[in-house]
């Protein structure tokens, strides 16, 4: 049987339809003792943004002071810019649309309100970062240092994140380039000025607060606090403000919605300036937290809060991240082959619903329960109003696995008492009885908050279970390893996890089959993973192909050994009874 295994794996290494040009990835096994699992999957859990979006991340609208930029963008190549931005000596790597109207504000003299808005944005959006630039064609003396910024022939980016990359970008295109980056300073050429800031500290991204933040110094020794992240973890810790400011907020909120009904990932940028005796409390905290032993992160969470509050909305951005190929299609094929696919994702409610749309996870015949509630209470009361609504009822089918698994565990087994029982379950594809049209659930993070460490997790199976579509939005990574674990601790069905940031590992890990995307974000979903591959669309093939092949294979090699021991046993009592020994 293992032989077996190791040929099944083989056919799919060599499989060329499952190689990707584009990045030259080929399919990995990376574990052989599963193969056969492929053919009996039942729930397919993805990620969104690098799975079934490219994650080359295009930066497309701003909402600048409470006013929308992009709309009509143009597309300049690097001649263009530089006649635009009037001072450029170097090129940029690639070619970036740009507002007219955004360029013509920021090249202004005028001091006014939506002016100096628009430079903190922009210097916000080339500072929080951790983006480093690579610089060409740069000519060095012999004590290392440049001899002249006309040497430079052009600058390119490379961190951590493809969103990071594309904001840099962006800036830059809008004269903001970000020209060196060291552990103590960054330097910022700013349509043809160099201005230097001194870095005091930096607070990175994390799923608790989603949002990023880094404390800089100023030539004229200002001290500023410059913050982006998610809108859900922004607007809670902007200052109150006078009429002017709530206006300029409820317009990016506005702007913020229309984005996201498009499909874009949105963030929100903030700034505030730092006191001295502020910053002499917040340098005393950070160097505490920074060199603490135990509990490092949650200090360190701890002391990014003490400044990340009063903060002044600068604006909103909006990255455009496109479907892979063969996405929707690929969707389409696991949802006639029975198969249902949850989504997960970190983006907010409305991207996640435009993205549906698209990759034609939901359709527009679809009846979408959302589930947005920010109490336990709420929760409660969401879940019971859609249960009554639809006709869900509370099965104690997720209870009897929970009990049929603890058992197993102690060598326990039920015996069914009928032989129902032991037919083939008929899968529910979000039709209930007394209504026709198929049900989609939409919730978010804040309500799993409260969902999935309360009793409200059973109400949520049985919502979610008869349910064509679950799309679960601004979610963390242990929710999404909780939403796996939910399925399969109260099933029997095998579940795939397929994802390809760091953000998936746990999810991955979680289920019975974890798939790994070759992406932009690192090998971390590679490595935690059983199986690995270019692009989300090679799923249809491994399921519907491999994964039928293996199953079916590995069954007739367990009824042949049968057979065969069948044989060996039958001929020596046949040779007995012949010789009548």
């Amino acid at each position: 049987m293992e032989l077996v295994r190791l040929g099944q794996s083989y056919f799919m290494i060599e499989d060329k339809d499952m190689y990707d040009e584009s990045s030259g990835s080929r399919f990995q096994c990376r574990s052989l003792n599963i193969n056969e699992d492929l053919g009996q999957i039942r729930y397919v859990f993805s990620d969104k943004t690098g799975t079934l979006t490219e994650n080359k991340m295009e930066f497309q609208r701003a909402s600048v002071h409470g006013k929308n930029y992009g709309s009509s963008l143009l597309m300049a190549d690097n001649n263009t810019a530089a006649a635009v931005s009037g001072k450029r000596r170097w090129k940029l790597k690639s070619e970036i649309p740009f507002d007219y109207e955004l360029m013509t504000l920021l090249q202004k003299d005028s001091l006014g309100d939506e002016r100096v808005a628009a430079h903190e944005f922009f210097l916000t959006l080339a500072s929080c970062n951790t983006v480093v630039p690579i610089l060409s064609g740069r000519k060095f003396s012999s004590c290392g240092t440049s001899e002249s910024n006309e040497d430079i022939e052009s600058i390119d980016y490379q961190g951590e994140s493809p969103d990071e990359q594309a904001l840099v970008s962006a800036a830059s295109a809008y004269g903001y380039t970000l020209f060196e980056r060291t552990s103590g300073h960054i330097v910022i050429d700013i349509n043809g000025e160099k201005l230097r800031l001194d870095v005091l500290g930096m607070h990175e991204f994390d799923s608790v607060r989603k949002r990023m933040s880094v404390v800089i110094r100023s030539p004229d020794n200002v001290v500023k606090v410059l913050v982006k992240g998610a809108d859900t973890s922004m607007f809670s810790i902007l200052a109150n403000g006078n009429e002017s400011s709530n206006s300029i907020k409820h317009a990016t909120q506005s702007h913020l919605s229309e984005y996201s009904s498009q499909g874009l990932r949105t963030l929100v940028v903030a700034s505030r300036d730092l006191s001295y005796p502020e910053l002499e409390e917040w340098q005393s905290m950070y160097a505490e937290a920074s060199t603490s032993l135990t509990d490092r992160t949650a200090k360190l969470r701890q002391t990014a809060s003490f400044i990340e509050c009063n903060l002044k909305l600068l604006g909103a951005t909006a990255i455009e991240d496109r479907l892979r190929e063969g996405v929707p299609e690929t969707i389409e094929s696991l949802r006639q082959a029975g198969i249902k696919v949850w989504v997960l994702t970190g983006d907010k409610q409305e991207t996640a619903i435009s993205i549906g749309l698209s990759c034609k996870l939901l359709s527009a015949d679809m009846q979408q329960i959302i589930i947005n509630g920010t109490s336990e209470v709420q929760c409660r009361n969401l879940l019971a109003n859609a249960k009554a609504k639809y006709g869900v009822g509370s099965s104690c089918k997720g209870h009897q696995n929970l009990k049929h698994k603890a058992n197993a565990r102690h060598g326990v087994h039920d015996i069914p008492n009928d032989t129902k029982s032991l037919s083939t379950p008929k899968w529910n594809l979000g039709t209930e009885e007394g209504t026709t049209a198929p049900l989609a659930l939409i919730i978010d993070g804040t309500s799993l908050v409260y969902i999935l460490e309360k009793e409200l997790e059973s109400d949520l199976f049985d919502l979610a279970t008869s349910c064509r579509v679950v799309i679960c939005c601004r979610v963390a990574p242990l929710q999404k390893a909780g939403i796996v674990d939910l399925v399969k601790s109260r099933t029997d069905d095998m579940t795939l996890a397929i994802g390809d940031g760091a953000n998936d590992v746990s999810m991955i890990q979680m289920a019975d089959v974890g798939v790994g995307i070759c992406g932009q974000e690192g090998r971390q979903a590679v490595m935690a993973s059983d199986f690995s591959m270019g692009q989300f669309r090679f799923l249809k093939r491994l399921l519907l192909v491999h994964g039928h092949w293996n199953y079916q294979r590995i069954g007739y090699l367990v009824l042949y050994n049968f057979y065969r021991n069948a044989v060996f046993v039958l001929m020596l009592f046949w040779y007995i009874l012949s010789t009548a020994f």
